[in-house]
Parts: structure tokens; C-alpha cells; sequence
């Protein structure tokens, strides 16, 4: 399915968002979640193609270039994971962060779900405009952390 996400706004400047997995420049992607994420470091390559193939993927395009990133693990019924989101530096500070997280969270295929989450070292005045909160009752919350291992 493709959806194309666009606000006037962001039209006029050469912006557009789409779930279109064949748009997404994995190259981009993937080269800045190990460089430049403080998340996804040491990424196995592999792995990064099974998260974009099991996933609802949102790219942000400039002209047709990749310009920005998020993507969403649901069952589009009860849970939904925002995971991944980034906007790359060049196209910073114009609003496209909250316009990428508003396109999420209108999807058709998201739209009624019990529960989003998200973990963020940094963006919590992002999304809680949209929302999100601290989790209530952390400690019924369990994780098994396992980190990338290195060859």
C-alpha cells in the first residue's frame, strides 16, 4: 500500500512522506542509524533489512531524496511501536519531525489501537504534543535486552 502523507505547507518546499517501501533509500537509512543514531549502533545490516520488511515504514523525501525516517512494529490492531524516527541535519528545524509523527499517528491502518509506545533519549517535547506520556506503572514492564553482538 502506498500512502502519500502531504501537507501544503511542506508541498511547496519539495517535501512529501509515503510508506511506499519502494522509494526508501536503505543506503541512507542505514548508514545513519549505525553512524550517527545513539540507538542502533553496530546494526547488523541484515538485521536492518528484516526490521524494514516486518515493519510500516514512513520516509520523508526532499525532491525525491531521502530526507527523513520512521518506522512503526504493530499487529494494526492492539499495539503499536514508533521506533527509528529521525530527520537527517540538513533538513532540521522546519517542523518536519512533528509533521512525520502527525502522518503516523493519522495512518488508516493505526487508527484506533489500544496502545503506542516509543523510547527517546532526547524528543520527549516532541511527542508528548501528540500525547505520549512517561509509562504509567513501569514496573509492569519486562525487557529482554540483548545488544548487537560483534564479529
Amino acid at each position: 500500500m502506498s500512502v502519500f502523507m502531504n501537507d501544503a505547507a511542506f508541498q511547496k518546499k519539495g517535501f512529501k512522506i509515503s510508506t511506499d517501501r519502494s522509494l526508501l533509500q536503505s543506503h541512507v537509512i542505514y548508514a545513519y542509524l549505525v553512524n550517527d543514531s545513539y540507538w542502533a549502533q553496530g546494526l547488523p545490516y541484515d538485521k536492518f533489512e528484516t526490521s524494514l520488511a516486518n515493519s510500516i515504514c514512513f520516509g520523508v523525501y526532499k525532491n525525491d531524496e531521502q530526507a527523513g525516517f520512521a518506522r512503526v512494529v504493530t499487529d494494526k490492531a492492539t499495539f503499536a511501536y514508533v521506533c527509528d524516527v529521525f530527520v537527517l541535519p540538513a533538513h532540521r528545524g522546519l517542523g518536519i519531525s512533528k509533521w512525520l509523527v502527525q502522518t503516523i499517528l493519522a495512518h488508516d491502518e493505526l487508527q484506533e489501537l489500544r496502545r503506542w509506545s516509543l523510547a527517546t533519549l532526547d524528543a520527549h517535547g516532541l511527542y508528548s504534543q501528540f500525547g505520549f506520556t512517561e509509562i504509567k506503572n513501569p514496573e509492569r514492564w519486562m525487557q529482554i535486552y540483548s545488544p548487537y553482538l560483534k564479529d
